[in-house]
């Protein structure tokens, strides 16, 4: 039974998903995987200095059916249906004011839209209240309905082109000894593109497989984090996501500005490293903060939420103007706002956290899951009764420096057994100087936030 279900599974994965017209994830990512995913394809973003001609400044004529064929595969990923991110306003607002409250001086970093993937996994394998607390709190009106939005959120976020790479990744990690629903784990691999492993619970080469798995998805940026990772003997189920995130931005910062400086954060005055930059952009306001965003490479903006004079970041999370501008996807309706000349000073980032998340969620509302008497894991395996989640571990980490922004993050479910030009005037003149506590949010190209944090300690 169980060679059949691993052969059926890998099936499952290769035929379904290949029937798109898509191709297989690289060799490397599939190393020790019973079954992998594919991605979609996307031509590379061609290099103009690949195709200069001799002379040095003419383009030779398959640079620009290169950079057709890159547009137009980019444009293809992003075409989702209107409305498709409709109903998240909710859950975006609660989580993100659930999970970086609290930081009591430290750095906070949460990727919600890596908690959605992971949460929606969740939904799969549940069924009754269960299913529909996940349901309520994700804004769904169904599970059909959640399949269709986490695949437009996954497409409307992906790109991977050689330059730029926004990519979420999904997993399952089964026990060898036990049987699961195959409907389940078919619906896991074709609608989360989910890659799935068989090993023993709690042994060390089954954790070492899990954590380079992990760490191969996130460019390596939270070996720290994931080293801690572990399956428990009990671990029936572990659903695991990953965001990776890289991208330079539009107008990259000199080195040669870059200069130290003093932050003033909950603890005192530190030095810190400071990218400095002149920009003509538009900055926004309202009566507690002030915004500017930077363009990335990947249509997509990091945005810099600055608290007033005495105003700390956990007090615009609990301001509704602030919480209304965050999460606004089109800035350029937000009234408070002009475009003068923008002096930035802007500290070099390096923040990380590591949370577990279960108490959050289930203020949040999701207590079914957690109550190994109440839950129902129906959908997953009738091998076991009194399932339960038994922990959510979620690790981010954000970098920027002169060239870009990077950044990582990973949510673990483990499930359990209980057991004519015009002249235009000069510019009027802003300094915006990140050097006390600060909110940013990192959005996609549709405005939807990939990453938010609140930062007290630039560099960790």
């Amino acid at each position: 039974m169980k060679r059949f279900l691993s052969l059926f599974l890998l099936c499952c994965c290769l035929l379904g998903l290949c029937a798109c017209g898509e191709q297989p994830a690289p060799a490397a990512d599939r190393s020790g995987a019973l079954a992998a995913p594919v991605y979609p394809s996307m031509a590379p973003r061609p290099n103009p200095d690949d195709y200069l001609k001799d002379n040095g400044w003419e383009m030779e004529e398959g640079y620009y059916t290169a950079m057709s064929a890159w547009r137009s595969d980019l444009q293809a990923m992003r075409r989702q249906p209107d409305g498709y991110a409709e109903g998240l306003e909710g859950y975006l607002a609660e989580s993100i004011r659930q999970f970086l409250s609290g930081a009591e001086g430290e750095n906070r970093v949460f990727s919600p839209l890596n908690l959605y993937m992971a949460l929606a996994m969740l939904a799969e394998v549940t069924d009754g209240q269960s299913r529909q607390q996940i349901l309520d709190l994700l804004g769904a009106a169904s599970l059909e309905a959640l399949r269709e939005q986490a695949g437009a959120l996954w497409r409307a976020s992906y790109q991977n082109d050689g330059v730029t790479a926004s990519v979420l990744a999904s997993s399952l990690w089964l026990r060898q000894d036990m049987d699961y629903v195959p409907e389940t784990l078919e619906n896991l691999a074709s609608y989360y593109y989910a890659y799935a492993f068989r090993g023993e619970m709690g042994s060390p080469d089954y954790d070492a497989l899990l954590q380079g798995w992990l760490n191969e998805q996130t460019g390596g940026l939270l070996q720290e984090q994931a080293a801690g990772l572990h399956m428990e003997p009990k671990t029936v189920l572990a659903l695991v996501t990953s965001i990776y995130f890289k991208a330079p931005w539009i107008n990259e910062f000199q080195a040669y500005f870059t200069e130290d400086g003093s932050f003033f954060g909950p603890d005192g005055e530190e030095q810190v490293p400071f990218l400095h930059g002149s920009r003509e952009i538009p900055w926004y306001w309202g009566a507690q903060f002030s915004a500017v965003g930077l363009g990335m490479e990947n249509g997509g903006d990091l945005w810099f939420l600055l608290p007033e004079e005495g105003v700390t970041p956990e007090a615009l999370l609990q301001d509704a103007e602030a919480m209304d501008f965050l999460l606004l996807r089109n800035k350029g309706a937000w009234a408070q706002q002009k475009t003068p000349l923008v002096h930035l000073t802007i500290p070099k980032l390096d923040v990380s956290s590591d949370l577990e998340l279960s108490a959050g969620l289930q203020a949040m509302g999701l207590t079914e899951v957690f109550d190994s008497e109440r839950s129902d894991f129906t959908p997953l395996t009738r091998d076991v009764e009194e399932l339960y989640v038994s922990r959510v571990q979620h690790a981010a980490r954000v970098k920027i420096d002169e060239e870009g922004c990077e950044a990582a993050a990973y949510t673990e479910i483990l499930v359990a057994a209980e057991e004519a030009e015009l002249e235009e005037p000069e510019p009027e003149e802003v300094y915006f100087v990140l050097d006390r506590p600060f909110l940013f949010v990192l959005t996609n190209a549709d405005g939807l936030p990939l990453f938010v944090g609140l930062v007290n300690h630039p560099a960790e």
